[in-house]
Parts: C-alpha cells; sequence; structure tokens
C-alpha cells in the first residue's frame, strides 16, 4: 500500500500542479488586462502593474486550490481507469475505502500547503499589491491598522474606523495640520455619505480647534467635507474580510466585540479560513466515484469538464452560504461549514452507491 500512495501522490501532485499552473496563468492574464486599462495613471507604469499581477498570484492559488486538486485528481485518476491501472489495483485487493484513505492522506498534504499560503502569503502579497496601485495612481499613503484605514490627504490625517457595504463611512476622525506641521484641529464624525465628487456629508461632529494656547470644542450636526477619497478608492484600500489571514480576522473580531460592533462578517471569514483548506481534501475524495465511471461515461475530457463544474458549484455555494449566514444572522461555522459538509456528505453517498453495485 505504502508504494501505491506513493505512486498515487506522484501522479495526482503532478497533474494537480499542471492545473493550478494553468489556471493561475489564466487568472494572472485576466488581472493584466484589468490593470492595463489604468495604465498611464499617475506612476502606474507597465512594470507596476507586472508587480501587481505578481503579488496576486499567491491569493489566485489559494482561492483556486480546491478547483486544482479536484481537476488534478480526476485527470489522474481517470488516467489509471483509461489504462486499466485502477482495474488493476483493485483486483489486487484494494478497496474503494482504502483507495479513498490514499486520497485523504495526499489530500491533507495539499490541505496544509493551502492553510500556509492562505495565511502567510497571499494576505499581506494583496495587501501590499493594493497598496502599490493606489500609491501609483493616487499618490496617497495608507496604511490598515487595528484601528481601522488611515490615509494622508493633503495636510490631514484621516482615520477611518469602518466602511460600509453601502460605502458609508463610520467612525471619521481627521487630524488637520498646518504648513509646519502643527495640529490645528481634531474632528470626530459618527457617519459619512459620499455626494460625488469626493465630497461627503459628515453628520454628528466633534471639533476640537487648537489656537495658540486656547482650545475650543464645537459639536455640528453635518458639514460638507471635501476630500481625495471615493468608494472605489476606499474598496481598493481597506481589505476585504475574506483576503485577511485567519489571525487577523480573530483579533480584528474581538476588537469589534470589545467596542460592541457586529462581527459576524468578520467570525464567518474566520471560520471559512479554517475550514477552506479541508475543502482540498474533500474535492480530492469525490473525484474518486467519478473517476471510477466507465470510459463509455466519457473520456478524460468528460471527466475534467465534470470536475471543473463541480468546483464553480462550490465556489458559488461557499460565497452563497456566508452571504446568506451574514444576512440572516446564522452561526458563522455553519455559514462557513455547509457547502463542505455538503459536498463531503455526496461523496460518501456516492462512493457507497457505487460499493452497493
Amino acid at each position: 500500500m505504502k508504494t501505491l500512495r506513493g505512486y498515487l501522490a506522484t501522479e495526482i501532485l503532478a497533474a494537480t500542479a499542471l492545473v493550478m499552473a494553468a489556471l493561475v496563468m489564466l487568472f494572472a492574464f485576466f488581472d493584466l488586462v484589468e490593470q492595463i486599462k489604468d495604465l498611464g495613471r499617475g506612476a502606474y507604469t507597465l512594470r507596476r502593474i507586472g508587480y501587481f499581477v505578481l503579488l496576486m498570484v499567491p491569493d489566485h492559488v489559494y482561492e483556486l486550490a480546491p478547483i486544482a486538486a479536484l481537476i488534478g485528481t480526476l485527470f489522474a485518476l481517470a488516467q489509471l481507469v483509461a489504462g486499466s491501472e485502477y482495474t488493476v489495483m483493485r483486483t489486487s485487493g484494494v478497496s474503494t475505502a482504502r483507495f479513498a484513505g490514499a486520497l485523504a492522506l495526499i489530500g491533507l498534504v495539499l490541505a496544509l500547503v493551502t492553510f500556509l499560503v492562505g495565511e502567510f502569503i497571499a494576505p499581506p502579497a494583496e495587501r501590499f499589491a493594493q497598496r502599490l496601485r493606489s500609491q501609483a495612481i493616487t499618490g496617497l499613503v495608507a496604511q490598515e491598522f487595528r484601528t481601522g484605514l488611515w490615509v494622508k490627504d493633503d495636510r490631514s490625517f484621516v482615520n477611518v474606523g469602518e466602511v460600509t457595504p453601502g460605502s458609508a463611512l463610520k467612525g471619521v476622525r481627521i487630524y488637520r495640520f498646518d504648513g509646519e506641521h502643527r495640529l490645528l484641529s481634531i474632528s470626530l464624525a459618527a457617519s459619512g455619505d459620499y455626494r460625488g465628487e469626493h465630497r461627503w456629508r459628515l453628520t454628528d461632529i466633534t471639533r476640537t480647534e487648537f489656537t495658540d494656547m486656547k482650545t475650543t470644542v464645537a459639536r455640528i450636526g453635518e458639514l460638507e467635507w471635501e476630500s481625495v477619497l471615493d468608494p472605489s478608492l476606499l474598496a481598493t484600500l481597506m481589505q476585504r474580510p475574506e483576503k485577511m489571514s485567519a489571525w487577523r480576522l480573530y483579533t480584528y473580531a474581538q476588537h469589534l466585540k470589545e467596542n460592541r460592533q457586529k462581527a459576524l462578517r468578520y467570525e464567518i471569514a474566520l471560520w471559512s479560513k479554517a475550514t477552506y483548506p479541508l475543502a482540498v481534501l474533500v474535492m480530492m475524495v469525490i473525484a474518486l466515484p467519478f473517476a471510477q465511471i466507465s470510459q463509455r461515461g466519457g473520456g478524460v475530457g468528460a471527466k475534467v469538464f465534470a470536475g471543473i463544474m463541480l468546483g464553480l458549484a462550490f465556489h458559488f455555494l461557499n460565497r452563497l452560504f456566508s452571504h446568506l449566514g451574514l444576512l440572516n444572522d446564522w452561526l458563522p461555522v455553519v455559514a462557513a461549514s455547509v457547502p463542505t459538509l455538503l459536498f463531503l456528505s455526496v461523496a460518501i453517498g456516492m462512493l457507497w452507491w457505487q460499493e452497493r453495485r
């Protein structure tokens, strides 16, 4: 069995690596086409676009891991079936359960690699790519911390605590300085709505002004604020929860809870991070019953196409349950794990059905 596992691992890992390379090149091409339209804006040169595309590769590797594992496993197993090698293995006494166990061990290796990429490589690379793009196009210096997004806007430093899905701002702090870097005022606004042409309407503002040896505090119902920020730029600068590392999601969710803010979106993203690598293993197991279908049921090409459809179904189902969980206040673990458990149940059911035959 050890020799069989080694042979399977070699075939599956080689096929998965080939599929991953093809998919990553395809998505990198899409990124290139998407970024080319901004060529020449500010200092966004072709070289910087190339850097952006390269920095986005780890994120694509992480997102495509389950689909690549599924298609790669399907391709490798279909080749074994076509060459009658699978039949020889079965007649030699290797049961479907042992075959699935061998696939699970190989899947654990790929799941670990997926976790490491998604936790330590993809988030900082994606964050750096977005920062490189925004600085090249707008010249803005921005950084995201636990307290939110910090942006240097002319002679002011702006801290945005939260950006809602509707592009509204919450918890806006504006620190205004003069030409000699002396603090002139601090404005705290409860919320802000975009009015177009880089204009925002801030509401419920508390402004503290510093003049010579005197400090004055004023409360303002609402005012118009002109800034280089706009919703599209904020969407670029603020890292989405799905792109964060698990540790960062955990600390940020705790921070929101401490401040009595809703953290459900970040908790769902955290549980998705925890269960996503296991989806690689599930995808490999579900490939086994499809690969066992006889050649009359379709050749290698048909099975690869089936793998693509299954992978897309899992991807969209994952997103659907994340949104449903957020809308209906489901338990984060339920919203994040249902698609994986559903596909695992399908895999087990299909294997059981084929064994009964």
